[in-house]
């Protein structure tokens, strides 16, 4: 009796080491969680929760979407408000830092910024090394031209000709698609966007293929240029933000947020102060 009571004492002992052994790392992580971790970080979004601002990437030479105002030094654009209000909602600062489309997947994934705000196209490659939130807004690529031209350059094989000169920007979309799908015509590369439809206008080349929003946004503001295509443009694309992947968390928020954002016209009001 006093042997079989002792190795029932034995075997309930045992049993407590163990739980003690496996519960005490989970109430630690609960505590650090529920308890005194409210300060503990699980995701980027409790980062910028905590430092009070979040910084957002920006090339601030595509329009509309972001651009360095020369004379305020300022950004402006529909997703520098989009950035702004992001941030409101969020109860932070807004901070912008700039990035070019060459680095912006590498300034993005050294952790320069939180997030890039700025016509960033949806595209199958940059979901491999990072996370692309919903999309906000649908274009298509789409050459801007000379108005006097508007007869002459109506399709691709038009454009794609060994007298045509087009102008790029190098690292973004507008490139990959010019190197994907010209043959023939002369490629100049430009480092400033923001320089090409001037050059456009000016006959120091013939065609910028950007995205179509961009295309009518010159248009509209100087007659010499032309968007073509406009309501056919070559692709089907879309825009979103750009995240480093592996924060759900984080990504969720963007997500939920951006839902918020159309279900209340947000984004249709942004829309129409800058693109429309």
């Amino acid at each position: 009796m006093n042997r079989l009571f002792k190795l029932t004492s034995l075997f309930a002992l045992l049993t407590m080491l163990i739980f003690v052994i496996i519960a005490s790392p989970i109430a630690e992580a609960n505590q650090a969680i529920n308890g005194s971790g409210v300060s503990a970080v699980q995701s980027r979004l409790d980062t910028i929760l905590q430092r009070g601002y979040i910084l957002v990437g920006t090339t601030g030479d595509y329009k509309p979407f972001s651009y360095l105002n020369p004379t305020t030094g300022e950004y402006e654009g529909h997703d520098i408000d989009a950035a702004k209000k992001l941030a409101a909602d969020l109860g932070v600062e807004v901070r912008f830092v700039k990035t070019t489309w060459p680095t912006l997947m590498s300034d993005l994934l050294e952790d320069k910024f939180d997030i890039a705000m700025g016509g960033i196209t949806r595209t199958l490659e940059r979901q491999k090394k990072a996370n692309l939130s919903h999309p906000y807004l649908k274009f298509g690529k789409s050459p801007l031209i000379r108005t006097a031209d508007k007869d002459k350059f109506k399709t691709l094989a038009d454009i794609d000709q060994p007298n045509v000169k087009i102008g790029v920007n190098p690292g973004g979309t507008n490139e990959k698609y010019v190197k994907a799908n010209i043959k023939n015509a002369q490629v100049i590369v430009v480092q400033n966007n923001l320089e090409i439809p001037g050059m456009v206008a000016d006959g120091r080349v013939d065609v910028m293929i950007t995205d179509s929003i961009e295309a009518i946004r010159y248009a509209k503001e100087d007659q010499r240029l032309y968007a073509a295509s406009r309501d056919k443009p070559f692709t089907k694309n879309q825009m979103g933000y750009l995240m480093q992947r592996g924060d759900q968390i984080f990504a969720d928020w963007i997500d939920f947020w951006m839902e918020e954002m159309m279900l209340k016209g947000e984004f249709d009001t942004l829309y129409k102060k800058w693109i429309e």
